[in-house]
């Protein structure tokens, strides 16, 4: 009687996960933990970014963000849900590679360019092979050309009233 009152509750409440579906991924038990301590070491090393970046700014907000889910939820269930972004062990290799990247962007130190630094730019007059496409849009709509026009003559009002064709008559 007492095992189905009591230890019952407390198995279904703390749900094992067995799997997570996909191949090459193992579960990790305590993904609670291995989370916190990497987002911990996230906060750490991305102090050593200039503070004024972008990329330090992103990876605060965002690491903020899921150490407080992290704290706030001990249910694994429940940190899925409430980030939104994929299983707890997913997260885990998330959080690895950005420890990572932080590292190559340390030592690749991209925001040490000086103001006026210039760029070479190297122009390549081949030819683009015909698998690749080429990603040019297509002619626009001569109505578009009517209305770019109306806007800079001042007389949108009156291209948009002649534009309008009268609706046919409900018989």
């Amino acid at each position: 009687m007492f095992l189905r009152l009591v230890a019952r509750p407390l198995l279904m409440a703390a749900r094992v996960k067995e799997t997570t579906g996909i191949v090459g991924l193992d579960v990790v038990p305590n993904a609670r933990e291995v989370l916190v301590g990497l987002y911990k070491k996230t906060l750490n090393e991305i102090k050593a970014v200039p503070e004024d970046e972008g990329y330090r700014k992103s990876v605060e907000s965002f690491t903020r963000h899921r150490l407080k889910v992290c704290q706030e939820e001990e249910d694994w269930e429940a940190i899925e849900k409430k980030l939104g972004c994929g299983q707890v062990e997913e997260l885990i290799e998330e959080a690895q590679d950005e420890l990572k990247l932080i590292g190559h962007m340390i030592e690749w130190n991209p925001w040490g360019i000086p103001d006026d630094y210039e760029c070479e730019v190297i122009e390549n007059d081949a030819p683009v092979p015909k698998h690749i496409p080429l990603h040019r849009p297509g002619p626009l709509p001569e109505e578009f050309y009517k209305t770019l026009e109306a806007v800079d003559t001042g007389t949108l009002n009156q291209a948009i009233s002649s534009s309008k064709k009268e609706d046919p008559a409900i018989s």
